[in-house]
């Protein structure tokens, strides 16, 4: 079991282990997509003194008894960077449906990754609440502490005040929370788009995919547009084109303006999406294999000027996540490292040639790296044969 530093050891352990942390020793220039971090934290971390979970939990385990004794660190679906070495990383709804979710509390976990040693300190968190009745509908719990069976959260921005701003899949919705995981207004749905989740409590007709909802969000430059991208196709849209939607952070609303990002084929997915500059954005797109069938986890470069005038954002390959070259065997033997995960849902820009990605583990069902065996949570940062030219404003130092 992985050890939680406790939260009056925080600012001892960011003094000594956090400057430089979040970037590994890189080489001067690579020719390709280059390892140059690999850390990983243990599928079996749990929050010490939370709550029981997983009581719900059926199916192959991969060895982990349930229920379990505490909340599981674990399903991480976003990443904000702090700027100080440290990132807030989103656990997604839980055990990968509304039903069985319910007693896992929706969390943002605060990590500190060491590339030198390897491993990733959990160094703090909080649970995602409702405090003020602002959530219109029965939630589960009556203290108002948010759940996997009220929200499926897959996306996450910090604003300018230290709040965050959270894509949901069941609505889908947009949520905003401040510095301590309050919600601060109702939760925002997109007009003509309904999950099934949504339709089953409203009786309103379903147009998108069962947990097809906001896989990414991407806050441009400055942090008043934040762009919403699902993961699935909205019912008569053609086959794998995905909506990415524009919203005022400053009005709450949508502006109505609406680009499309289509995938390689209609039976992929988005994992993420964040903003390099305010025409581009970083996406993963990947497949739903693990281990021996993972074949498409790739990040591609979109640009919404459409500059070839089809109607969707113009795509890039950046990196092929299933062939990234590790010439100092960082991740273990063999100078070829893959990210062969069912789940990748996590990017972020560290500098302008070199971006961190983190998987999804789905604790406790996920075995692609080890067949029967529970993922750990991988940290892994790659450095980019030429410069992104990212907007300063993406990072924390500059501001929002």
């Amino acid at each position: 079991m992985r050890k939680i530093i406790q939260s009056g050891s925080l600012a001892l352990m960011l003094t000594v282990t956090l400057a430089g942390a979040a970037h590994a020793g890189r080489p001067a220039e690579v020719t390709v997509p280059t390892l140059t971090g690999f850390a990983s934290l243990p599928a079996a971390t749990f929050v010490p003194g939370s709550e029981p979970s997983g009581g719900l939990v059926t199916g192959n385990t991969n060895g982990h008894a349930v229920p379990f004794a505490d909340q599981p660190v674990q399903g991480f679906s976003g990443i904000a960077d702090n700027g100080d070495g440290t990132f807030d990383v989103l656990s997604d709804n839980g055990y990968g449906n509304q039903a069985n979710s319910a007693d896992f509390l929706l969390r943002v976990h605060r990590l500190a990754p060491s590339f030198a040693t390897k491993t990733v300190d959990v160094v703090g968190g909080l649970h995602l609440t409702d405090p003020n009745r602002l959530v219109p509908w029965k939630l589960t719990r009556e203290d108002r502490v948010l759940t996997g069976a009220d929200f499926d959260v897959e996306s996450i921005v910090k604003d300018a005040s230290g709040g965050y701003w959270i894509g949901d899949e069941f609505g889908p919705y947009l949520l905003h929370f401040d510095h301590a995981g309050r919600l601060l207004a109702a939760p925002v749905p997109l007009d003509g788009v309904t999950a099934p989740e949504t339709a089953a409590r409203t009786g309103a007709t379903a147009t998108l995919g069962g947990s097809k909802g906001f896989e990414g969000l991407a806050a441009a430059p400055g942090g008043r547009h934040l762009y919403a991208l699902l993961e699935g196709t909205v019912t008569g849209d053609t086959p794998g084109d995905l909506r990415l939607n524009e919203f005022d952070t400053r009005t709450g609303k949508y502006t109505g303006k609406t680009y499309v990002y289509r995938l390689g084929a209609p039976n992929l997915a988005i994992g993420d999406a964040v903003a390099i500059d305010r025409n581009r954005f970083l996406i993963i797109e990947r497949d739903g294999g693990q281990g021996p069938t993972a074949v498409v986890k790739r990040l591609y470069v979109a640009d919404k000027r459409d500059r070839d005038s089809d109607g969707r954002l113009d795509k890039t390959l950046l990196a092929d996540l299933m062939n990234i070259a590790d010439p100092r065997r960082l991740a273990g033997p063999g100078e070829r490292f893959t990210f062969p995960f069912q789940t990748i849902e996590d990017v972020v820009i560290l500098d302008e040639k070199t971006v961190a990605v983190l998987n999804d583990n789905n604790f406790p069902f996920s075995s692609g790296r080890t067949a029967g065996v529970a993922d750990n949570n991988e940290w892994i940062t790659i450095a980019l044969p030429s410069s992104l030219h990212p907007d300063k404003r993406i990072f924390p130092a500059h501001g929002r």
